[in-house]
């Protein structure tokens, strides 16, 4: 891979320092409107209204997982792994843009602008435009990415239980959060990587380092992904743009740009973004303040109920949330329903936009996919669950869910 070149540049990035482009059609990648879109794209959403701090973008992870990813090729590379200038090239555009079809506030909206379609599906279909626009330079990248190349540790690198994604953002959240319990050694990871059977493996000195990823991860869904105020705040703005929709659908204008307007007014699928091209051109003109602007306008709006739950989130008047271990009884959750319609003088199928219901998991470790490899002193590769004398995998590797159940703070009073 090219590190020098005209148009070679250096990004000062808070975690790593100076990171360098490698290469100039990085560059032009980096500069696309498609990538340049994530600036205007939180990280973790609503995140901030918990940790101030994070307000940081799918950018810099993005920038982040980039840098890890020529730092990993490297040391691969130092170990005898042959990797071509052509893979390395194609490994790192693949980490770079593995983000891209992330829509508004990220996780938080992944299925209120459009149905059955994932941020990793937008990632696949907008990769494969650029592909086109790029005359086939993606297209060793798009193999990689979606686990076609013959190579399946280049795969790893950008998606399994240890990949360069996951190392980038649990170093830069807990930064931008002040979360220390997910602070990792993504320096001493890296330096044990190694690749045995086609498959990244962690040299055995390296075990300690992989222990305390696995429970920085645990840890960082509950106090950071998963912190019940998120998750109320989430769901306030995913009840509000089903609010939004249902009036756009009855025919009420409601104020919005055009690109949002066209998702407002209509359900879409996967089949649509691939049968109209034109569609995926409007999606990646989303981004946080699309919605965040309609959301200040609504505040005013003469439908009760939006104008409501807008300004309750723009002020932080959040929801109460209750979390639980079983799940929420549905006589208590229609209790709820009618004193929430008594108090705000609407239906009780009304009220539903004021009291939400769900479920959060949490898993650390997942033994039912590509494990994490210890490749021993032996020459033996061993699955971490059975290399490490202190993780207790039986517990990090079982799904943790809880139920939670969100209603106005007022209703008590």
């Amino acid at each position: 891979m090219n590190h020098r070149s005209k148009k070679s540049k250096i990004i000062n990035d808070p975690i790593y320092g100076f990171v360098t482009l490698p290469g100039d059609f990085i560059s032009d990648l980096i500069n696309h409107p498609y990538f340049q879109r994530l600036r205007r794209i939180k990280q973790l959403g609503m995140t901030n209204l918990v940790y101030p701090g994070a307000l940081h973008t799918r950018f810099h992870h993005a920038i982040g997982a980039m840098h890890l990813m020529t730092e990993a090729i490297d040391v691969l590379r130092s170990k005898e792994i042959e990797i071509t200038d052509e893979e390395a090239e194609a490994v790192t555009v693949a980490i770079l843009l593995h983000d891209i079809g992330h829509g508004p506030f990220s996780h938080a909206l992944e299925h209120s602008i459009a149905k059955n379609i994932s941020h990793e599906d937008f990632s696949s279909l907008l990769m494969e435009k650029l592909n086109k626009e790029f005359n086939g330079k993606l297209t060793l990248a798009i193999k990689i990415f979606n686990d076609q190349y013959k190579k399946k540790f280049l795969h790893q690198l950008v998606s399994s239980q240890l990949d360069m994604d996951r190392l980038d953002y649990l170093k830069r959240d807990s930064f931008f959060t002040g979360v220390s319990e997910g602070v990792i050694s993504s320096d001493r990871i890296i330096k044990m990587l190694h690749v045995k059977n086609d498959e990244l493996a962690i040299e055995e000195k390296g075990i300690y380092s992989i222990e305390k990823f696995i429970i920085a991860r645990r840890l960082m869904y509950w106090q950071v992904y998963l912190h019940k105020t998120v998750v109320a705040a989430e769901n306030m703005l995913v009840n509000i743009l089903k609010r939004a929709k249902e009036l756009s659908s009855q025919g009420e204008e409601l104020f919005a740009t055009p690109s949002f307007t066209v998702f407002l007014k209509n359900n879409y699928h996967k089949k649509d973004f691939i049968a109209y091209p034109g569609l995926l051109e409007t999606f990646a003109l989303l981004d946080d303040y699309d919605i965040f602007t309609s959301v200040k306008v609504w505040m005013h709006h003469p439908d009760k109920i939006l104008s409501t739950l807008c300004m309750n989130l723009v002020n932080r008047k959040l929801f109460k949330i209750e979390l639980t271990k079983e799940k929420i009884d549905p006589a208590y959750k229609k209790q709820l329903l009618a004193r929430t319609a008594k108090l705000f003088k609407v239906t009780e199928k009304e009220a539903l936009y004021y009291v939400a219901s769900g479920e959060i998991e949490n898993s650390a470790y997942k033994t039912n996919i590509v494990k994490i490899n210890i490749l021993m002193n032996t020459g033996k590769v061993l699955d971490i669950a059975e290399a490490s004398d202190q993780l207790n995998t039986a517990v990090l590797s079982k799904t943790v869910k809880k139920y939670f159940i969100c209603y106005p703070k007022n209703l008590n009073a």
